[in-house]
């Protein structure tokens, strides 16, 4: 069948996808209506949270208030978290600021406050930390360049990082 047939029979030939990307479409939907979030929260966890939070704790669930009719007023959720008993007190101090970066990752005032709920989470094998991307020091120098103005220590690691990914030589 030639490509000219192929795109007359509305076949039109796709490459590769991520299986993450085929999962989360399915698994969003049911997710979002048994726990209030979607998989993206999941995702960028460990960033929100921290490394030292993350090994040791987990979302499980948006807890939005209810509505006696729509006129009620918005009100945020609580989001419940997963967390191993020996860590509860270090997550549990840092919760005003984990509520805060939730928020911002929301982009709006979605939660109110964290509800710590102590249990043994399940891992399977402990992830492993993928090698930062190799460049060629050309261009390291170039993004050593582009981010020197960057007061922000946090916002110019997360640029450079940024950097690397977009010029590695496997990209």
């Amino acid at each position: 069948m030639s490509e000219r047939d192929k795109k007359q029979d509305g076949f039109v030939p796709r490459g590769a996808r991520p299986v993450a990307d085929l999962v989360s479409k399915l698994l969003n939907p049911v997710i979002e209506r048994r726990a209030g979030m979607t998989l993206d929260l999941l995702s960028v966890w460990e960033e929100i949270v921290g490394e030292r939070h993350a090994e040791h704790s987990r979302p499980e669930k948006l807890n939005w208030p209810r509505k006696h009719d729509d006129d009620d007023p918005f009100e945020p959720a609580t989001l419940i978290v997963a967390c191993e008993g020996h860590h509860a007190l270090f997550l549990q101090h840092d919760s005003d600021g984990i509520v805060k970066r939730v928020n911002a990752y929301f982009g709006f005032a979605a939660v109110a406050k964290l509800k710590l709920v102590q249990k043994p989470l399940t891992r399977t094998d402990k992830r492993k930390r993928r090698r930062a991307p190799q460049v060629e020091p050309d261009q390291a120098r170039r993004i050593a360049e582009i981010v020197e103005n960057v007061d922000d220590p946090h916002l110019k690691s997360a640029l450079e990082k940024l950097g690397r990914g977009v010029f590695s030589k496997g990209s």
